[in-house]
């Protein structure tokens, strides 16, 4: 005996005690898909036999059940189930997740079952027991079918059940198999002119008939590279060539060079075809004009095969291994890939609000603003001016019978493609309307969803896989975006923290390059770049041609043309006309130096470093570092005056002198550290910008260029402002050139001595992957000055130094790689046009590590 179940089934046996449902779960289905109902009274009650604990067993049953159908798994639930009311709950259960409820009823003898039962010691009870079970089942196997059961299957004897062959069906809509590529095409409505001037543009080739049938003898088309193309449904209806498309479409996919899913038009045409009473409007009387033109002597067997056609469309696909949906009227994620009456609904007409509007329509509701789903979802049905795609959802009906355009969607590429109507087949009852300059996407993000943000997070990138973002991490970042950040729309990338480099043990250093060089060289790298390490503060500039260029790319309204912000995604500024007259005069520098032609861009983001380092961290040098300065030569000037004239009183006390001369020393040295970072700002002509990264641009992340590139374009600019924007200093240091790595070494030695924070070292190639993942991006050797600033005055006495070597990188170093990754992808996201929520995913999670300790000798 053989029997089919569908791949999305929930399966519910039926049988008395004793017939063995448990057994014959064990046999046929595998260990997680089976839910017992004994398992799960020894869940709550360490007794799988205790009938107290019923209750709560069968709710903890049913709440397994509904997390496994809501994940997509066909689930098997073994308890007697011999009562309609407890199948009841069940079958409603499936139709809550759109699988198919499934039946299989063993049968069996009650003698059999009792002396089972018998043998087992811990099924001590009556023969009434089963008796009842098997009466009640009987009694019910007649009715399965009107319970709702989709399928039923009784299986009558131990033969049936020993020698039963389980087939698992894949639905119909599941086309995982087929991975493209793929030309999607929106509604055509008989618009056959425009349909094979689209396809030609694809590349399609025409080929003559090959349908014996006189209806169907009608050209079709292929792709020379194997593309197919796949129709969306509402071919017919409102054109004047309705049967035409219908027969291009058909042959084609027979041909299996297309693909087709039905429209609501396909499905009322269908209706009235098979003698149903419906309303004969919207373009309906035109199919039905032309049905009747068909010749008599072929009309009838040619509408029979009409309504085969229609009826075998499936109401959408899951295809290239469930990445692509489509849809007619679209598809929500915990629809797709699912059978039901409900799945069918929502395909071809999508969802309404039950209200009407003013031209007396339904309003729809706007599913795909809502949509979080991973599979991309193309669809139709509602004309649109402008196929726009909208949380990785896209409506390409753009109403080519309304006198607008025939779209196709180009799979995997994304590209679209579109032929103009040749006129206005039906003047649509809604306007089309004309397209907003800001995008679909940009409209629905103006509200960002703390859902998608907040709580646990693991987050996949194309540098590094399951980036886990804890909870509390996740709390500390929503706090500083809520309060202090910018405009979230600007914020697409913030800058990861930096490893310095491992220890030095030189006497009275904590960093050298030495040890950056050493890093590099061990993981394989021959040639890094050095740049100067700017006494400033990290900024993000991004920075549009105009106005209309950021409310078009950004969504921004009245907001400028562009931001700088801190690595903390705070406004740089609290002066806005400072901000807005330096963003002036970088978008001239952009403009003289031809950088708009050049990157083919209208706006661009930018890694720079601003100066003086006081235009941010005023209050920082005015609370903490001066007043620790101030007071310090204060309080060790009178210490050492006191100490002397005790000593020219006679007393010995030259170590302590020493030992306080010293300390002032290292004061007066920490002031003349953070002084060097100093200068008023009283307006523009007091800021540098030194940009270093050319991060993204217009269709472009510039992380596949090297560093050396990102040098020699930002010169370009610079070289237009002087007055402005800074050159970083660089050096290319060969590794495997000892005097060359020495050079380096003595530039940086004096770059510190003469007062300069450091160098940054990188390799030449932006990305460099080693044997386990990608390498450091960079690493930072502060000089031994700065490093005063950061760790006090007194940081390089000899007992302070030893203390400080004793710091560990691991964790910092992770933490820079992680956020590196996210840096990357959330300028990736942003420039494929991802939902803004995508890109913030990695934002927020950048400032979420943020909050994770690090070890505070680093």
């Amino acid at each position: 005996m053989k029997i089919t179940i569908p791949e999305l089934s929930l399966i519910i046996l039926i049988g008395a005690s004793g017939s063995g449902k448990s057994t014959f779960a064990r046999n046929y289905f595998q260990q997680f898909e089976v839910i017992s109902s004994d398992f799960c009274r020894g869940l709550v009650s360490d007794d799988e036999n205790n009938q107290s604990a019923s209750k709560d067993a069968f709710e903890l049953l049913h709440y397994i059940v509904a997390k496994r159908l809501a994940t997509g798994k066909l689930t098997v639930i073994d308890a007697t189930n011999v009562q309609p009311e407890d199948r009841k709950e069940y079958i409603k259960l499936a139709r809550e997740y759109h699988f198919l409820s499934v039946a299989i009823a063993l049968n069996l003898p009650e003698e059999i079952c009792h002396q089972r039962n018998t043998q087992r010691s811990d099924r001590q009870f009556g023969s009434h027991v089963v008796r009842r079970h098997t009466q009640a089942l009987r009694r019910s196997l007649r009715g399965l079918e009107r319970e709702g059961f989709r399928y039923v299957h009784i299986l009558n004897s131990l033969e049936d059940i020993n020698n039963l062959e389980i087939e698992r069906q894949p639905l119909w809509n599941n086309r995982k198999y087929e991975k493209g590529p793929f030309d999607i095409i929106g509604d055509i409505h008989g618009c056959c002119d425009e349909l094979e001037n689209l396809l030609q543009k694809l590349g399609y080739v025409k080929n003559p008939p090959t349908q014996a049938e006189e209806f169907w003898n009608f050209p079709t088309y292929s792709h020379p590279e194997g593309r197919k193309a796949v129709f969306l449904g509402d071919l017919v209806d409102r054109g004047n060539r309705i049967l035409d498309t219908v027969k291009l479409v058909r042959n084609m996919v027979q041909a299996g060079t297309g693909i087709c899913v039905p429209g609501n038009h396909e499905h009322k045409l269908l209706r009235k075809l098979r003698g149903k009473n419906v309303r004969v409007n919207h373009g309906l009387e035109q199919s039905l004009e032309e049905i009747d033109a068909i010749p008599e002597n072929i009309r009838e067997n040619s509408i029979k095969e009409l309504r085969e056609f229609f009826d075998s469309l499936v109401s959408h696909y899951l295809l290239d291994g469930g990445n692509l949906v489509v849809a007619h009227a679209g598809m929500k994620k915990e629809m797709q890939g699912r059978g039901s009456g409900a799945v069918r609904e929502f395909a071809l007409y999508g969802e309404t609000t039950g209200e009407i509007d003013e031209f007396g329509l339904p309003v729809r509701f706007n599913w795909a603003s809502e949509y979080r789903g991973d599979a991309m979802v193309v669809y139709g049905h509602t004309p649109v001016p402008e196929a726009e795609w909208l949380n990785n959802t896209i409506d390409i009906d753009t109403g080519c019978v309304f006198g607008g355009k025939l779209t196709a969607l180009r799979y995997p590429e994304k590209e679209l493609v579109s032929v103009d109507a040749a006129k206005v087949y039906c003047e649509p009852v809604k306007p089309l309307g004309i397209g907003s300059n800001r995008t679909a996407q940009q409209e629905i993000d103006d509200v960002l969803h703390i859902e998608d943000v907040l709580g646990k997070r693991i987050i996949n990138t194309r540098l590094q896989n399951n980036i886990t973002i804890r909870e509390e991490n996740s709390i500390a970042a929503l706090e500083v975006m809520s309060r202090f950040a910018a405009n979230p729309k600007w914020l697409i990338y913030l800058p990861p923290t930096m490893s310095p480099v491992e220890t030095s043990q030189l006497p009275g250093y904590l960093e050298r390059p030495e040890q950056a060089f050493a890093y590099y060289q061990n993981q394989g790298i021959t040639e890094v770049i050095c740049e100067e390490k700017h006494m400033g503060s990290r900024a993000v500039v991004v920075v549009c041609r105009d106005e209309l260029a950021a409310n078009r790319r950004f969504g921004v309204i009245n907001e400028g043309i562009g931001i700088i912000y801190t690595r903390t995604g705070r406004k740089f500024f609290n002066d806005e006309n400072l901000e807005t007259e330096l963003l002036a005069r970088l978008n001239t520098a952009l403009s003289d130096s031809n950088f708009w032609e050049t990157f083919n861009t209208d706006w661009v983001c930018l890694d720079c470093e601003l100066l003086p380092w006081t235009a941010k961290a005023q209050g920082l040098l005015t609370k903490q570092y001066a007043p620790v300065g101030i007071s310090s030569r204060l309080s060790l000037g009178n210490a050492i005056a006191l100490l002397q004239q005790t000593q020219n009183r006679g007393v010995d006390i030259s170590s302590q002198l020493n030992n306080y001369t010293q300390r002032a020393e290292m004061a007066n040295l920490y002031v003349d550290a953070y002084r060097r970072y100093c200068w008023n700002v009283n307006d523009i002509s007091d800021i540098k910008l030194a940009p270093f990264h050319i991060l993204a641009s217009e269709g472009a992340v510039h992380t596949d260029k090297t560093h050396i590139w990102h040098m020699e374009e930002i010169a370009k600019i610079a070289q237009t402002n002087p007055q402005l924007l800074m050159e970083t200093n660089y050096r290319v240091i060969d590794l495997t050139d000892i005097e060359g790595k020495n050079q380096g070494i003595r530039w940086w030695e004096q770059m510190t001595a003469e007062g300069g924070e450091g160098i940054v070292v990188k390799p030449l190639e932006y990305i460099v992957r080693g044997n386990k993942g990608i390498i450091q991006p960079a690493v930072k050797c502060r000089g031994k000055e700065y490093l005063r600033i950061i760790y006090g005055a007194e940081y390089d006495s000899p007992e302070n130094c030893d203390r400080l070597r004793h710091r560990g990188l691991s964790h910092k170093r992770s933490l820079a790689m992680r956020e590196f990754a996210l840096g990357v992808e959330a300028l990736e996201r942003f420039v494929a046009k991802k939902p803004l929520r995508q890109v913030h995913e990695c934002v927020f999670g950048i400032l979420a590590l943020e909050s994770e300790p690090v070890d505070p000798r680093l």
